[in-house]
């Protein structure tokens, strides 16, 4: 049965009013105004040109948004409604916009939908970020249909992207959960995501909700709980992830909800984690990945700089998180020019192995340990960046299974850190 404590007294009414459905799909919002208004138009679409026939609803949780965003999705649900493509519905298309209890939270949003989705008893539920401006309704389709028609537990998206788009997943998170959980997942901090109601409801009253680091990273704990499961995994290929144009964004937030969670996962996991000895694929919609290659214009020097100043002045507190040796040869590549320097594979591997070994066994405050990791990501990539500045997309994937690989050779190095055999330093 549903959490309904995280559910309002009006939103259970609203819930119940609708009855059970087969389909949900969940909307997180705050304050996106800009392009909440299409996103739900093109929602209901999907479901209208895909699941003519299904029970369906979009639940709206939204954070208390001082824009617009309420207004849009309940004018973007009644604009739609009136359109005449929307006759071809066997089934009333119920939308329902909510504001959850408490200060604006991806994690409460995402707990909301969910413990809605149980209570509605939805077969497959979806959940479509908000900022998603390239979304089509093909995507509601790859998302739903594993969960429905293959008996799928968890669906991730794939996406076509820059080849210098999303280096954090690329050069850290993508292999690291591989290695660590054994499944091949792309995307293992998903935007947009598709679960059975037998996984919803594994989740609805699952502990990781009063763990703060989940709540800052509830889509990486959502992966990770699917992955040491033995839930059944599903990719689909999205195509392009549109997103708004932003300045760059701060890396030590972005860090502690991914990197963070993932490091606190290790623990809560090691049973599941420590027996894994092989990765496995996922069984995948479309292409497994696509690189768009355009030039663009980096700062390589000054992520270069920003290195070499995070080591020098932090280097009494890496002392404490990482061994002699790897700080070593982080001072050696710190010295060196721009052109001869190289943060490579096994030494980042063995760096964030490391570091997530020294977040185990707080060494220091844990924030502080994710906050020390921030130049020396800046770090590696400038060297992804420089491996790959004249690469094809066949060598870029080449360079990210190297590194995947690095990571999985090396997995018992962290496994002997963790159970203490070699010390810190």
């Amino acid at each position: 049965m549903a959490e309904e404590s995280i559910l309002s007294d009006e939103l259970v009414r609203h819930l119940i009013s609708v009855g059970e459905v087969d389909l949900l799909v969940g909307v997180p919002t705050y304050n996106d105004a800009r392009t909440v208004g299409h996103v739900v138009q093109v929602v209901r679409a999907g479901l209208l040109k895909y699941f003519p026939r299904e029970r369906a609803a979009i639940l709206n949780a939204d954070g208390g948004s001082q824009d617009e965003t309420p207004g849009l999705v309940q004018a973007a649900s009644i604009s739609d409604a009136r359109n005449p493509a929307a006759l071809r519905s066997l089934r009333t298309l119920h939308s329902i916009s909510t504001r959850y209890f408490g200060n604006p939270s991806r994690a409460t949003a995402l707990h909301t939908i969910i413990a809605a989705a149980d209570l509605l008893q939805a077969k497959a539920c979806a959940v479509i970020a908000p900022e998603s401006s390239n979304i089509e309704p093909e995507w509601i389709d790859r998302l739903l249909r594993p969960v429905c028609r293959q008996d799928i537990d968890f669906v991730t998206p794939l996406y076509r992207r820059h080849k210098f788009e999303g280096m954090l997943v690329t050069n850290l998170l993508y292999p690291m959960t591989r290695a660590i959980y054994g499944w091949r997942i792309r995307e293992p901090y998903p935007a947009e995501f598709a679960f059975s109601g037998r996984f919803g409801s594994h989740l609805v009253g699952h502990e990781m909700w009063r763990e703060e680091a989940c709540r800052a990273g509830a889509e990486i704990c959502f992966t990770i709980a699917a992955m040491a499961g033995s839930f059944r995994l599903h990719q689909s290929f999205l195509g392009p992830k549109g997103h708004l144009e932003q300045s760059s964004p701060d890396l030590v937030p972005a860090m502690r909800q991914t990197v963070g969670t993932l490091f606190w996962s290790l623990d809560q996991y090691f049973t599941t984690w420590s027996a894994s000895t092989e990765t496995k694929g996922v069984p995948t919609l479309g292409a497994e990945y696509e690189f768009m290659m355009e030039s663009v214009r980096v700062n390589r020097e000054r992520l270069y700089q920003m290195f070499r100043t995070g080591v020098a002045e932090l280097e009494p507190v890496l002392a404490s998180i990482l061994s002699r040796a790897t700080l070593d040869e982080l001072k050696h590549s710190a010295a060196l020019d721009e052109q001869q320097f190289q943060y490579g594979d096994e030494l980042w591997v063995k760096t964030i192995y490391e570091f997530a070994a020294s977040y185990q066994r707080s060494v220091i405050n844990r924030d502080h340990i994710i906050q020390a990791l921030v130049p020396l990501y800046r770090g590696r990539t400038c060297t992804f960046l420089l491996q790959n500045r004249e690469a094809s997309e066949p060598e870029v994937e080449q360079h990210i299974e190297n590194l995947c690989l690095t990571f999985e050779r090396l997995k018992p190095y962290l496994l002997e850190l963790w159970q203490g055999r070699k010390g810190g330093s």
